[in-house]
């Protein structure tokens, strides 16, 4: 399904349709592929560039789901969903500040949105749990540090 040059068969919004297809069927690796393609021919394609950063998600690629999912942010900072995106994102690389600053933003856009709100949730008691909000991190858990070990 490809010409001679390796680029899949069809236009730019072909290759969007069926990324996000394989999206939705849980096959976010071979999505990824198909919306490059459509990335690359559209820069600034917001809808190409979320379904992109949603698939490089899916596929554990967070770093660069978090460079689209900013990348659209900037280009629409009233975009809900993008502040999600980022926050989720900046979850996943350990960044639990950014990841509040962007969820928060996405729940004040829409306070109706429970998974956003449940994400949010989830990122402040993290940041809670590493201030030492909720008492000592217990040896063996995440984030804990031998008393006198370096920080960095």
């Amino acid at each position: 399904m490809s010409n001679g040059d390796g680029a899949p068969e069809g236009e730019v919004y072909d290759w969007f349709r069926r990324g996000a297809q394989l999206l939705e069927q849980g096959h976010p690796a071979a999505a990824v592929q198909l919306l490059l393609r459509a990335a690359e021919a559209e820069p600034h394609s917001r809808s190409v560039l979320e379904a992109l950063a949603r698939a490089q998600y899916g596929a554990g690629l967070y770093r660069e789901a978090l460079e689209n999912f900013r990348t659209v942010a900037q280009l629409d900072p009233s975009d809900d969903y993008a502040q999600f995106g980022w926050g989720l994102t900046a979850a996943r690389l350990g960044d639990f500040e950014a990841s509040a600053e962007h969820l928060a933003l996405a729940v004040a856009m829409r306070p109706d949105a429970e998974h956003y709100r449940a994400a949010l949730r989830q990122t402040k008691a993290t940041l809670a749990a590493r201030a030492g909000a909720y008492g000592p991190l217990l040896p063996g858990a995440p984030g804990y540090r031998e008393p006198g070990q370096d920080s960095a």
